[in-house]
């Protein structure tokens, strides 16, 4: 055996099954050494390796696009609609109360994810897309001539998040099927949308509130997400066909018995405590920092704007360097940025300096996720297995603000605990992502991973 391989790799096209060896290999790589997981070898078809490029391909990658961008960018929208409903609409209810419908829409957006994903992995994307597009806009609709509390809290607290769940993770699971080296790339690119989204969502809302109205501005929306996911349906599909499986105990229970899943599940619930505060209430923050409202209502547009830079980097990166070493060192980066700048920051260049960089920091978080589990699961299961991980994370989404608020009431007003509990638990989730991959490819500093 040489010097450069802990073990010998199957040869090319060699089908999953015939793998009988499940430890890691290893190859040297221009990045140091590269370690691959038998597991999920390289090859799920048995007939032809993914073909990394092609019409086909990239009209998927088209779709997951447009997908992110009416999920995920939707969802980083959803503060501008906090004072609407705070000072108009929801008047006679506390803030407090009213933050549930963001916090429900982060928490559903991710508890869904088990289903779909069995979903996902018994009938391919077509028809989840096609029920999750349904249920998206038809949440918007009806948010649009709410009057009560209930009646938004349930159209777009739970509605629309649950068809945002069933939209975002077959998109993000057909890459690995048209992608392999190029694949973070891939995931960095598609991650783009929800940037984008992100800084188009925030400005189109608050300008037609102003202009034509709640309900038109939530209309208008609607019919927007409604065009680029009839492009998503069309577009978006697996190279694999599904295989449908029965749903047996074995296979539910299976990721809890493999440490690296549960050191990655609990790595993603701690970091999604720390990654939503920053964008939650960095421009409350800011204005009661003495920020004007006019400059305040773009900070969330300039963190997503740098997000984008931030998300493709990282998909680019982890091509050459490995999706759990790009992640641990943006999450690391976004927790030093949390405590050593934002934390003291109190003039208007100080916080808006903090919104870009956090926010290039903080885009590995959704641009990888999928990727660390696509790296160490077989196949057949990465649908579930995602799934599962957005459900750990959805734990934090649903908390994170009620736990926030509590901090601040407790401290009241000051900043300073709720600006350390997030940098404290992206520092902890960072920690436990990186001993995932201590785990796998033990004390090896280059090892590609």
């Amino acid at each position: 055996m040489s010097a450069s391989e802990a073990k010998i790799a199957p040869p090319e096209g060699t089908p999953s099954g015939a793998i009988a060896d499940h430890s890691a290999v290893m190859k040297e790589s221009d990045a140091g050494l590269e370690v691959q997981d038998a597991e999920a070898p390289k090859n799920w078809s048995t007939e032809e390796p993914p073909p990394d490029g092609g019409l086909q391909a990239w009209l998927m990658v088209l779709g997951a696009w447009c997908s992110l961008f009416c999920t995920f960018g939707w969802i980083n929208s959803v503060g501008e609609f906090q004072s609407y409903y705070e000072t108009i609409l929801l008047s006679k209810y506390s803030a407090s109360t009213i933050a549930w419908i963001p916090s429900l829409q982060i928490f559903f957006m991710f508890a869904m994810g088990p289903i779909v994903g069995r979903l996902y992995d018994n009938f391919g994307p077509r028809y989840v897309l096609i029920g999750g597009s349904i249920l998206h806009v038809f949440g918007l609709m009806m948010a649009s001539i709410s009057k009560e509390y209930y009646q938004v809290l349930l159209s777009q607290g739970v509605c629309s998040a649950m068809g945002v769940c069933a939209i975002f993770q077959p998109s993000m699971n057909c890459i690995p099927s048209w992608f392999d080296k190029k694949r973070g790339a891939v995931y960095g690119i598609v991650s783009t949308g929800s940037s984008l989204g992100g800084v188009i969502f925030p400005i189109m809302v608050s300008r037609m509130i102003a202009e034509v109205g709640y309900a038109w501005a939530m209309r208008t929306a609607a019919f927007l997400i409604l065009f680029l996911l009839s492009i998503a349906i069309l577009t978006v599909r697996s190279r694999v066909p599904p295989k449908p499986q029965s749903l047996d105990k074995a296979s539910l229970f299976r990721p809890f018995s493999e440490i690296k899943m549960l050191l990655i599940f609990t790595g993603f619930l701690l970091l999604t405590f720390g990654i939503f505060i920053p964008i939650n209430y960095l421009v409350i923050q800011a204005m009661d920092a003495g920020m004007s409202y006019a400059l305040a209502q773009y900070l969330v547009p300039i963190l997503n704007a740098a997000s984008l830079f931030g998300r493709m980097g990282a998909g680019i990166g982890s091509d050459k360097l490995g999706a759990y070493n790009i992640l641990v060192s943006a999450c690391m980066l976004a927790s030093i940025l949390v405590l050593a700048l934002w934390i003291p920051a109190t003039s208007n260049a100080a916080i808006i300096v903090f919104a870009a960089l956090f926010g290039f920091a903080s885009g590995a978080y959704v641009s990888l996720a999928a990727a660390l589990v696509v790296k160490i699961s077989p196949f057949p299961e990465i649908g579930y297995r995602t799934g599962l991980l957005f459900l750990f994370s959805s734990f934090g989404g649903l908390t994170t603000n009620p736990i926030a608020g509590a901090i601040l009431s407790r401290d009241h007003g000051s900043y300073t605990g709720m600006k350390a509990f997030a940098g404290v638990f992206l520092l902890a989730g960072s920690f436990f992502i990186l001993t995932t991959r201590l785990y796998h490819t033990g004390l090896v500093l280059k090892a590609k991973f």
